[in-house]
């Protein structure tokens, strides 16, 4: 009986400390505004920033206007190209921070349903697709401004952009020219 009481005792001892050294990556969230979102994402949210939501243009050769703007001079861009540019991003700025306020509004309104234990599957279903739409379409305003963006910019600017940004050089152009020609 000795033995069986000191096994027991030696087994469970280490699983109080073990549990207490494995906390969740979401230890510390508890006390934000709003839980699903931290300071960072709530004021890029707002203020329009790009958070790699046009990474699918941008990685296939179809420029930013913000980083446009940034390398205007070793783009050599000309008065006009800059004004369209400016223009692009003026109007995707205003449509990003309006759809980020609403993005921002309706996960506090989700928070708040299950803080108050007032949510049921329609509630969640409803909360999450309005957010769900407003994402999307936060991300087809980024993409459309490197849409609309693009045909501003000579080939040559494109081509400039890229290397600037380290998308392309001679390495990576020709691992690119390879997989346009299928031989990757």
């Amino acid at each position: 009986m000795k033995k069986s009481f000191w096994l027991t005792l030696f087994l469970l001892a280490p699983l109080p400390a073990f549990a207490q050294e494995h906390h969740s990556p979401y230890a510390g969230q508890q006390a934000r505004e709003i839980k699903a979102l931290s300071e960072d994402e709530v004021q890029a949210y707002l203020t329009g920033q790009g958070m790699a939501l046009a990474k699918a243009a941008e990685l296939n050769q179809y420029p930013g206007p913000l980083h446009v703007l940034e390398l205007a001079p070793q783009l050599q861009l000309s008065e006009a190209q800059k004004l369209q540019t400016e223009k692009i991003r003026a109007a995707m700025l205003s449509e990003a921070t309006s759809l980020g306020q609403s993005i921002v509004e309706k996960e506090r309104e989700l928070d708040a349903l299950f803080a108050r234990g007032k949510i049921d599957d329609s509630k969640l279903r409803a909360a999450v697709g309005d957010i769900a739409r407003l994402q999307g379409e936060l991300r087809t305003a980024h993409l459309r401004a490197h849409l609309e963006l693009k045909p501003i910019l000579t080939p040559e600017q494109v081509k400039r952009y890229n290397e600037l940004r380290g998308y392309e050089g001679k390495e990576l152009g020709a691992e690119r020219k390879a997989e346009q020609h299928g031989e990757h």
